[in-house]
């Protein structure tokens, strides 16, 4: 047997991308260690990256192309996969080309190529319906940004080596890093911000493991920080905070907003956000007293009912406060080109087409996912009849998964590209096997790399730790072979299908012994290369990662901005109009508390991710990681005589989940949490994962047009009305809804 060897890389599972030390032997990654030395993510790693490599290693792994035949899946060739899926999409296209539709996944984003090829093929088809995951849990945060900026990959992040408060709402970033910001040790990070004597405040329904790290918490209720951030705006007006010269420099419509906050006072809010007049205004008192402060939000704001416009209020409270550019604010990163500018340039992310259903506007390349089922079942001109799905799930994240799965039943062509039968590809018609993170060199995703969200800023690149076994294949060539079987040109260019094919039959030439595809690492290193940033191979040399300078404060107002007139737009005239409403949505929420409802809010379980770990023996072991709880304070347990343990009845307008019972004295009273990613029992190839317990609490949200939220297309998948009984019956363990 060989001896093991040591290999520098860096996770890729989520935002933080903690650098880490593997030891490979015999093709297989034994074990994974935090890099102790990494320059920006200082010698840590969770347990779900560090265990990572057994959900790759799983004998549930795909290793060669299925096909449907009847209710079985048989082993068949590439050759047979892409010639039969060729036809069929060309079949599909005469009827329109509209009637291909793709879902990409979380997964798909992590990668720098996946998402890139996978976006080129559907532009190579002509069909604009894609949909992604950003509208189940971040489309809210791009939305807000192309209007105020005129990019949604403009996310404003915390100054954190100098922030002197920092309120944190609508999220958790102990347990699931930040978003879309790099910040690899999040507990380390908030200690310090403290020790300096910054503070740090939570504001959440639950008192989580941020709030208990950062010792200050202001509960609030679940969908209310709409309210929360338009008193928190009118205290910053009404006692002159706000240096109306210098916003008028760089911004337009600072009138609109103060305008539209004035009647939304503390008082107003506090009965439906459960902050106290003096409460909040302390807040406010704190913020603008500090030498630079900043907002952290998350998917706890975004998936409420007003994501968009909580997200917008939140961008607009740094604005006028002149912590946006500012030192101890937020900052906008600079990666390593001007992504912005060349997306401006080339037209990205600035198409302008409508849905179908609905006529949501496409964002950020995109779809709502809850329109999904409904372009599926509505008959019509350019209804939805074959689906492409690639490094997602969409059974289990989507809202109204029941009604979903029953209209990918209906579709003619479903075509998986993934490294499990999970249980989207439990229903499709070709399953493609896929390439893991381990398996192809790398570097960092979109925003740490083109967009420098990056607490510590640093560049690195990975090699693949392993070959890919049987016959899979990574992402990109994928996507560029079943172009050439579609008859289409990636991007909707012939040259650059030809130009792709010539590098891959280049690479079959070099490698004759490996699968076909293209030359990933030639493709990285022309993208570090054309950006001044030197080479693949000399990247790989900096195992600690290659250090970069933050960006300055006062380096992007006035001068980065993409909108028509480079300024800030605090007032975008969608956002005031929606905005009307919520006297509306004010009052109504004051009637769901006094109707005997909860609100269920999301959560997740400490030791998996979403729902993409729970196949790890590892991390779901013990009593508490073999399915999730309907977790209710101990005062509303027992007011509806339910016990630690006992089944519950979890009802919505939509469908009924059932669960076990679990007390936590950290919640709101009123309030109940469910962790999100369980529920597996539909998939055929999950041994570790369809063998749990547990519920697909995603079912309990409602889809269709009326449920999407306008601006961003978002889903409705916290705070959503819920009431609890004692559950009719027994827990059925083999049903992903428990009844």
């Amino acid at each position: 047997m060989s001896q093991a060897e040591t290999h520098h890389t860096f996770c890729r599972i989520c935002e933080a991308s903690c650098g880490l030390v593997a030891e490979v032997k015999d093709n297989r990654v034994v074990s994974l260690a935090p890099n102790k030395a990494h320059t920006g993510t200082l010698g840590f790693s969770c347990m779900k990256g560090l265990h990572q490599h057994s959900m790759y290693d799983s004998d549930d792994r795909l290793k060669y192309p299925l096909k449907r035949v009847g209710d079985e899946f048989q082993r068949i060739s590439w050759d047979q996969a892409l010639s039969e899926i060729g036809a069929k999409v060309k079949a599909l296209r005469a009827e329109s080309d509209q009637s291909v539709g793709m879902y990409v996944g979380t997964a798909a984003g992590f990668s720098i190529l996946h998402p890139i090829f996978a976006e080129g093929f559907m532009q190579g088809l002509g069909s604009h319906n894609i949909f992604s995951s950003s509208t189940q849990d971040c489309a809210n945060r791009f939305a807000a940004a192309k209007e105020m900026y005129g990019f949604p990959f403009f996310q404003p992040f915390v100054d954190l080596d100098n922030v002197e408060c920092m309120l944190i709402v609508g999220t958790n970033p102990v347990v699931s890093k930040w978003t879309f910001l790099q910040v690899a040790h999040p507990v380390k990070r908030l200690k310090e911000v403290k020790a300096r004597g910054g503070r740090v405040i939570v504001v959440d329904p639950r008192f989580n493991e941020t709030a208990k790290v950062a010792g200050e918490h202001q509960f609030i209720k679940p969908n209310s920080d709409v309210f929360f951030f338009l008193s928190f705006l009118q205290d910053i007006f009404a006692r002159g905070a706000c240096d109306e010269a210098a916003v008028r420099q760089f911004m337009t419509g600072l009138d609109e907003l103060k305008a539209m906050v004035e009647p939304w006072t503390p008082e107003h809010t506090a009965e439906v956000t459960g902050i106290s007049a003096d409460a909040l205004r302390d807040l406010v008192s704190s913020f603008v007293a500090a030498k630079g402060a900043a907002i952290v939000t998350g998917t706890g704001l975004g998936m409420g009912r007003d994501g968009t416009l909580a997200q917008w209020l939140a961008e607009c409270v740094t604005a006028v406060t002149g912590n946006l550019d500012g030192r101890g604010g937020t900052l906008v990163g600079e990666g390593i080109f001007d992504f912005a500018g060349f997306a401006k340039k080339n037209n990205m992310f600035m198409r302008k087409a409508r849905s179908r259903i609905g006529n949501f506007r496409e964002l950020n390349g995109g779809f709502p996912g809850g329109i999904l089922a409904d372009e599926i079942l509505t008959p019509g001109e350019g209804q939805i009849k074959g689906m492409f799905v690639t490094g997602g799930n969409p059974l289990m994240t989507m809202a109204n998964a029941e009604r979903l799965k029953a209209a990918m039943e209906r579709l003619e062509l479903l075509v998986v590209t993934d490294i499990y039968l999970n249980e989207t590809a439990s229903l499709a018609d070709y399953v493609l096997p896929a390439t893991s993170p381990l398996q192809r060199p790398d570097l960092p995703f979109v925003f740490p790399l083109f967009l420098g969200m990056q607490s510590i800023p640093y560049l690195a690149a990975t090699e693949a730790l392993v070959e890919p076994e049987g016959e899979q294949r990574d992402e990109a060539s994928i996507y560029t072979d079943l172009a050439t079987a579609c008859g289409v040109g990636l991007f909707g260019s012939k040259a650059a299908q030809w130009a792709l094919r010539l590098m891959k039959g280049l690479n079959r030439l070099r490698h004759p012994l490996s699968m076909p595809g293209l030359p990933q690492r030639f493709i990285l290193d022309q993208i570090l290369k054309r950006s001044g940033n030197g080479s693949f191979k000399a990247l790989l040399q900096h195992t600690e990662g290659k250090a970069r300078e933050q960006v300055s404060p006062g380096s992007f107002l006035g001068k980065r901005p993409i909108t028509d007139d480079g300024m800030v737009h605090l007032a975008p005239a969608d956002f005031l109009k929606a905005a009307a409403s919520l006297e509306q949505r004010h009052e109504a929420l004051k009637a769901q508390d006094a109707d005997g409802s909860f609100r269920m809010i999301s959560k997740r379980t400490h030791s998996t991710h979403n729902s993409w770990t729970q196949n790890i023996d590892e991390l779901t072991n013990g009593e508490h990681n073999r399915t999730n709880f309907v977790f209710m304070h101990p005062d509303d347990a027992e007011r509806l005589g339910l016990g630690e343990g006992d089944a519950a009845d979890i009802r919505s307008e939509t469908a009924t989940i059932r669960l076990p019972v679990k007390a936590l004295k950290e919640l709101l009273p009123g309030t109940v949490s469910v962790p999100h990613g369980w529920g597996h029992q539909n998939a055929r190839g999950l041994g570790v994962a369809g063998a749990l317990s547990g519920a697909n609490v995603n079912i309990l949200a409602s889809d269709g047009p009326a449920s999407v939220e306008p601006l961003s297309g978002m889903a409705h998948l916290t705070g959503i009305p819920v009431h609890i009984t004692p559950a009719a019956g027994p827990i059925n363990s083999n049903s992903w809804t428990g009844t």
